[in-house]
């Protein structure tokens, strides 16, 4: 089975249940939603259809990240990273309940490129996944800048998912589950979001997910076209 959506609703919610059958939402990475909000958008959507949150920043993202600007909390000092400091177990707190509510079946913890592939960060890292509260939430992690060999050994020791783009490469975890973000193009290891894929592009993408695929796959679209490469995307599954 492979599902389709965006990363964020690319149009208006009415219209998006219609046409995808998953969203990872990306308003619970900047702010705190009112827990009427989330109510309201899981009675919206249809039964079967599956929500995806990305953890709120206070527990990836130092206080220094540009991307406090948009938020709606004050970060403290011992923010992100995945320390296992009380700021970052309670943020981790506050996101499982938004996820609980919206009835989410993952969690995305996009870590920053200043998470480093060091041995201070495994060691935050498991006192991290030690001390938290999953339930039956799978967690999908996004490294950047990680080597293969320290991602796979990430995501097996803490039994979560490898997220990746699969233009760039195959997903080291060992779960049945692949979740896939496309941000756009590469260029000298920068991500450029505004791109348009082709559809030689969508073709390979579509050759690697279904090759790839063990018993279901999650493809998000996270660049400037999204909605209508997306859209796109599901005419050549055939879906």
């Amino acid at each position: 089975m492979i599902y389709v959506g965006t990363c964020g609703f690319c149009e208006a919610r009415s219209r998006y249940y219609m046409e995808f059958d998953a969203v990872e939402v990306q308003q619970t990475f900047y702010r705190i939603l009112q827990e009427k909000t989330l109510r309201r958008w899981r009675k919206e959507a249809p039964q079967k259809f599956v929500f995806s949150i990305k953890a709120f920043q206070g527990v990836t993202h130092p206080p220094n990240s540009p991307t406090w600007r948009r938020s709606n909390v004050k970060p403290g000092k011992n923010v992100g990273l995945l320390r296992p400091t009380s700021e970052v177990l309670h943020f981790w707190r506050l996101t499982v309940k938004e996820a609980e509510l919206l009835g989410a079946r993952f969690i995305l913890i996009q870590l920053p490129r200043s998470f480093k592939e060091t041995e201070e960060s495994f060691e935050n890292a498991e006192r991290f996944f030690s001390m938290i509260k999953r339930d039956n939430l799978e967690i999908a992690v996004e490294l950047r800048g990680w080597s293969e060999r320290g991602v796979k050994r990430f995501v097996r020791k803490f039994d979560v998912i490898d997220v990746t783009d699969p233009l760039v490469r195959i997903p080291l975890h060992g779960g049945e589950t692949n979740y896939y973000r496309l941000h756009g193009r590469y260029e000298n290891g920068r991500i450029i979001y505004r791109h348009s894929y082709s559809d030689e592009e969508l073709e390979k993408i579509r050759e690697r997910v279904l090759g790839w695929n063990r018993s279901e796959s999650f493809v998000f679209f996270n660049n400037s076209n999204m909605c209508s490469d997306a859209r796109k995307f599901r005419q050549v599954l055939g879906i």
